[in-house]
């Protein structure tokens, strides 16, 4: 199995927070291709993939206030961003599902590009924004919210409290408010406040993913083809049943047992756990 293969296969068995990565990793990429000047030396984004404060811009362009969140104006802001969210997506899986990761990630970010676009509205400025950490800062200050008091074990401090981290992010954020990237701390500042009233919903029985969940939903079912086919005949067989046909439900079923047991393994020791042969036939069984 090749690097692509392998690739693959872990975005393929990978969860929610892997394929975020994936799609922001992605997004980079192409952005070093289309939008980044080697003469400048920087990213120029366009319109229709940035955050613009400009009503006639966003106005538009809606989606825009969910496709700042993926992509990053440079190799350090997207490596940060990315070890952070690892870290905090991690821990809000040990208590809430991959749907309510998703869900808080995805309304995290347009909650924040609205606070984005209002902050600047207020201050009477105009800019656009791009970068994923006003998303994480929901998803780090949610599991925060639900479990403060959490031990963390960092390397070369210790074993420290999760709101520890938590705060020590936010009143940098809150420290550098007027200096510089005012927008990204306005944005930063309200994903951490749409974090917190996540949780705080979904302890009192209101589970704001489902929004996610119910559109997703929605166009997969609009796009998917009907499993009926019209003018199909069915023919009637009175005779005994062949003997092949068992023999290959009993093949079928032991397959599915060998994929039952190698994910049970990859859930609890990892994906590289896995011996060649191991992956060779996830591989084909993918197909």
């Amino acid at each position: 199995m090749n690097i692509i293969d392998d690739l693959k296969m872990q975005y393929k068995l990978g969860g929610v927070a892997h394929r975020l990565i994936y799609w922001n990793v992605a997004c980079f990429l192409v952005s070093l291709v289309f939008f980044y000047e080697f003469k400048s030396g920087s990213f120029h984004f366009p319109n229709w993939v940035a955050l613009s404060t400009v009503p006639s811009v966003f106005g538009l362009m809606p989606w825009t206030f969910l496709t700042y969140s993926f992509f990053h104006d440079g190799f350090w802001h997207l490596l940060f961003n990315m070890m952070v969210f690892n870290f905090a997506s991690s821990l809000f899986l040990t208590f809430f599902t991959q749907k309510q990761l998703l869900g808080l990630y995805i309304l995290g970010a347009i909650f924040a590009g609205v606070a984005f676009v209002l902050g600047y509205y207020i201050l009477n400025l105009s800019a656009s924004i791009v970068g994923a950490s006003a998303a994480i800062m929901a998803v780090l200050v949610a599991v925060t919210t639900y479990q403060p008091l959490m031990h963390v074990r960092l390397l070369l401090i210790g074993n420290v409290k999760l709101w520890h981290i938590t705060a020590v992010i936010l009143i940098l954020d809150l420290m550098q408010f007027r200096l510089d990237n005012t927008g990204g701390h306005i944005s930063h500042l309200a994903g951490a406040l749409f974090g917190f009233l996540f949780i705080r919903l979904l302890q009192k029985g209101t589970d704001l993913s489902e929004i996610v969940t119910g559109v997703i939903t929605f166009f997969a079912n609009l796009f998917k083809k009907s499993s009926s086919t019209p003018f199909k005949k069915v023919h009637k067989n009175y005779g005994k049943p062949v003997e092949k046909r068992v023999s290959k439900i009993i093949t079928k079923d032991k397959a599915q047992q060998q994929i039952d047991e190698i994910l049970d393994k990859i859930s609890q020791s990892g994906y590289d756990s896995l011996t060649k042969d191991e992956k060779e036939f996830l591989f084909k069984a993918g197909k």
